[in-house]
């Protein structure tokens, strides 16, 4: 069942991407516009996967996790009926807290399930049905927008969302109750990181940036900075805090966290661009570039499972600098493509991208979970989670501010948004971001380094 879940998490992702070009002209908006039906399904995950996840370690992980298929499954039946991209926003941002409960508490379940020492295995499992989810995610997408309509993607989701929930109350009689202590939940904790999720996504979206200005920009990071002071002077006081802070004095820990932000930052700013680089410029169809998005899907289906067995016995070290530079490879590919390349060049980029992070979050993943005490495990797969959210909301804010300066840049317009339209304008400033994810991918591979040496 969990399984399920996490492919259920995967197939909503990706499915979700190849069709934005698609939903943007059928719901009369700008790239920028449909960025913010992505960016909340992410900023969902981030607020409240480490919510999720305490959750789940106080009152049962496989109640959190039911709960989170039948969320999904309503969020998808009301996206499918979205008349408007504001409908849409807000019912991508009731998936994302459906999937937010299904990923934290799903990957518990499994890491539980396996015997110590196999931490790897358990998160490579987990990879592998994640990259089952994007397996599939694509070419259906495709074909469904197609020959059907662009809300069957929407709807292709419910079944299996009803049928995982269905399962999880016919299962739930035989799971023992978990002991545990009396907790309490720290609520306060949880709106504050929650605001933080919010402000951190407004400080960095174009549109916000254009409507209200720089004085009230300046302003909202002020308070942003306001409520981190409160929320880590909370956190420490806290008798049973959200996140235990401690966790990351955990050298493999913190180092891992800053490396699988970055990392996936890098990755999310690259599945945001890719899709309009290939429809709108290379004027590719939906359906071929569903096909186009398996490589990268199936190249992580496979070694995720390998990269997770290999950590297991060899250590994280090889397999995160390895994935680092395979990544940093593929942003070298992007930041050299042009108007008139052929489309098998961005395959290999995307295929790069799929070995590179199958490497990575694998390995950074299994050995970050292993360095915490099994009571710690719930919260850690909701902070890891949210890291990973994180860093691809980051990526398509960043990628939507990075593509927009250069193209305003090149254009000569200060008022101009990106538009593929505009193919060698379009594609110039898609190279300079390429450029920018090569730049920072040097932190995950400093991190890796220095993660080992205290593994």
């Amino acid at each position: 069942n969990s399984v399920l879940g996490v492919t259920i998490a995967g197939i909503s992702t990706r499915v979700f991407m190849i069709s934005v070009p698609t939903l943007a002209t059928a719901l009369k908006t700008d790239m920028l516009g449909i960025s913010w039906a992505l960016i909340v399904y992410q900023m969902a995950g981030i607020g409240l996967g480490v919510i999720c996840g305490r959750l789940g370690d106080i009152h049962g992980h496989h109640k959190t996790y039911g709960a989170g298929m039948w969320v999904m499954a309503a969020a998808s039946l009301l996206c499918g009926f979205s008349q408007n991209i504001s409908q849409l926003i807000l019912f991508r941002f009731l998936q994302g807290v459906g999937g937010a409960m299904i990923q934290s508490s799903g990957r518990t379940l499994a890491f539980k399930a396996m015997p110590t020492g196999s931490e790897g295995k358990a998160q490579g499992l987990m990879a592998m049905s994640h990259q089952l989810g994007f397996f599939l995610g694509p070419p259906l997408g495709g074909l469904i927008i197609d020959l059907v309509h662009w809300r069957g993607i929407f709807f292709l989701l419910f079944v299996p969302s009803l049928a995982g929930a269905a399962m999880t109350m016919m299962t739930g009689r035989a799971v023992p109750a978990e002991p545990s202590e009396p907790q309490a939940i720290d609520y306060r904790g949880g709106v504050l990181l929650f605001t933080m999720t919010i402000l951190v996504t407004l400080l960095l979206d174009q549109k916000v940036a254009q409507q209200v200005g720089t004085a009230n920009q300046l302003l909202l990071g002020l308070v942003f900075l306001a409520a981190l002071w409160l929320f880590l002077g909370h956190e420490k006081r806290a008798p049973s805090p959200l996140i235990n802070l401690s966790v990351f004095s955990v050298k493999v820990f913190g180092y891992g966290s800053v490396g699988l932000l970055f990392c996936n930052i890098n990755q999310g700013l690259a599945t945001f661009v890719t899709p309009f680089y290939l429809q709108e410029v290379l004027k590719i169809s939906p359906t071929f570039m569903g096909t186009i998005f398996l490589v990268p899907s199936v190249l992580s289906l496979v070694l995720s499972p390998v990269s997770g067995a290999l950590t297991d016995r060899i250590g994280s070290r090889l397999l995160l600098i390895l994935g680092v530079l395979v990544l940093m490879a593929s942003f070298i590919i992007g930041a050299n493509l042009r108007a008139d390349s052929h489309w098998l060049l961005a395959t290999i980029l995307l295929g790069l991208t799929g070995i590179g992070s199958a490497f990575f979050n694998t390995a950074s993943q299994a050995a970050m979970i292993r360095a915490l005490p099994k009571e710690h495990w719930g919260t850690a797969i909701g902070i890891i989670n949210g890291v990973f959210g994180l860093g691809h909301m980051l990526g398509i804010s960043l990628s939507g501010i990075l593509l927009t300066w250069a193209f305003r840049y090149y254009t000569g317009n200060s008022t101009a948004t990106p538009d593929p339209a505009n193919g060698g304008l379009f594609v110039a400033a898609m190279n300079l971001t390429y450029l920018f994810a090569l730049a920072i991918a040097i932190i995950p591979l400093l991190t890796s380094i220095k993660m080992q040496s205290n593994e």
